[in-house]
């Protein structure tokens, strides 16, 4: 398999049509190019979210906490069925339903790297039972953790920088779309 840096994604214009394709290295090379990408907000059924710390070899935002996972789904693939492949492979869920919630387009460089996130963000939301069994990969997760969303709201807000900088975003597009979907319901609750 090619790493992750050779794989392509799917360029697109401010309003999501296709424009075309770059291998992950390229468009995540700074100014970065705006391409197609997608987060999933696993929540379990007392409504925690699901927070991985991402590795230290990630190339953008390491050792940052961010949301249960996160890709780019090939050029021509499915966006739902890419982004259950990623979960599966980044935490070990299998078999959980992924709904739509919206999109969060974003631009971040990170510091410590100089590598740009510039991502049109498909935020997905999925539920799972409380102690449903993760195995985390751990060349991609350092470390997880589940949290109460209000909890996570005040720790965005006191300790931004623990944190990957879309993670705000994606919470609030999913908290948008939670009376919409019942999984996402605890998020607007709190």
């Amino acid at each position: 398999m090619a790493s992750r840096e050779a794989q392509l994604v799917e360029l697109v214009d401010a309003d999501g049509g296709p424009t075309g394709s770059a291998t992950v290295a390229d468009a995540h090379t700074a100014p970065g190019r705006l391409h197609r990408a997608f987060s999933v907000l696993l929540l379990d059924t007392e409504g925690r979210m699901l927070l991985q710390r991402r590795a230290a070899v990630k190339t953008r935002f390491a050792l940052r906490w961010a949301n249960a996972c996160c890709g780019h789904p090939t050029p021509g693939d499915s966006l739902i069925e890419d982004a259950a492949l990623r979960l599966r492979e980044e935490i070990g869920v299998r078999d959980t339903a992924l709904h739509r919630a919206g999109v969060y387009v974003y631009r971040a460089e990170d510091p410590a790297t100089g590598r740009v996130e510039h991502e049109y963000d498909h935020v997905l939301v999925g539920r799972v039972p409380v102690g449903a069994e993760l195995r985390p990969d751990p060349e991609e997760v350092a470390e997880v953790r589940w949290v109460a969303p209000g909890l996570l709201r005040d720790e965005l807000a006191e300790t931004p920088d623990r944190f990957a900088p879309w993670l705000g975003g994606v919470l609030n597009v999913a908290t948008d779309a939670a009376p919409r979907l019942p999984e996402a319901a605890a998020l607007a609750t709190e």
